[in-house]
């Protein structure tokens, strides 16, 4: 029973934005599946940090839900920042139910425990934030953290941070959200969003104020799950 972590599938089986038009992603639906099948087994979870699907309303999503839910595992999902179909909770759990999706769980303004272990975390936001709506929304997204955290720290339970944003990147830093890691003894935290190409120039992996920072974004990871326990 382990825990493996991916993000960025960008998976569009019912929408017309396919991620085959970019290098390196030809077949990428394939290789998932693949990957998938051959690394995760039916009794482990897979956190996927965001960016999961290309559809705009919840409705469109479904093919990529039920390409999920036809994997091993159960999966714990993570917003991200093209996720436009995400919704409310409670209307994405009542989906959940009406098409019989029943291995995928949200965590969202929450956290939840797996193999002894807390899963926690939130979105995240721009690492070069400065128009007071971005200092606003990342002010959120690190109170979010924070509440997520607390949830782990109630339970007496090790906390697994994920976010899909870097908290990180070049010379730019989410402070509210680095703030919080460090205070919190966070030992690792894996995040997404970045990609290959010239993107991968000023990412930030391996210690970082003493915290090991992981990218998990689907192309980074050879379009296989990773696993972190």
């Amino acid at each position: 029973m382990s825990i493996y972590a991916i993000s960025d599938l960008h998976l569009s089986l019912g929408s017309e934005k396919p991620m085959d038009i970019f290098r390196g992603w030809d077949n990428y639906v394939d290789k998932i599946k693949t990957n998938w099948q051959n690394t995760v087994k039916d009794s482990d979870t897979v956190v996927i940090a965001g960016d999961i699907s290309w559809a705009m309303k919840l409705e469109e999503s479904l093919k990529d839900l039920e390409f999920l839910e036809s994997l091993p595992g159960k999966k714990i999902l993570l917003k991200g920042n093209h996720d436009y179909w995400w919704s409310t909770a409670k209307k994405i759990n009542d989906f959940f139910v009406q098409n019989g999706i029943d291995s995928i769980s949200l965590l969202h303004n929450s956290a939840i425990e797996v193999e002894g272990v807390c899963v926690c975390g939130t979105r995240g936001w721009l690492y070069n934030s400065e128009t007071d709506s971005d200092k606003k929304v990342l002010l959120r997204e690190a109170q979010r953290l924070g509440r997520s955290i607390d949830v782990a720290e109630s339970k007496k339970l090790k906390p697994f941070v994920f976010l899909h944003y870097p908290p990180v990147y070049g010379n730019c830093e989410s402070v509210e959200i680095i703030n919080i890691l460090v205070e919190r003894k966070i030992d690792t935290c894996y995040y997404g969003h970045i990609h290959g190409g010239k993107f991968s120039k000023k990412l930030i992996t391996g210690e970082y104020k003493g915290i090991s920072l992981e990218l998990i974004s689907c192309d980074y990871l050879d379009f296989c799950p990773k696993r972190i326990k």
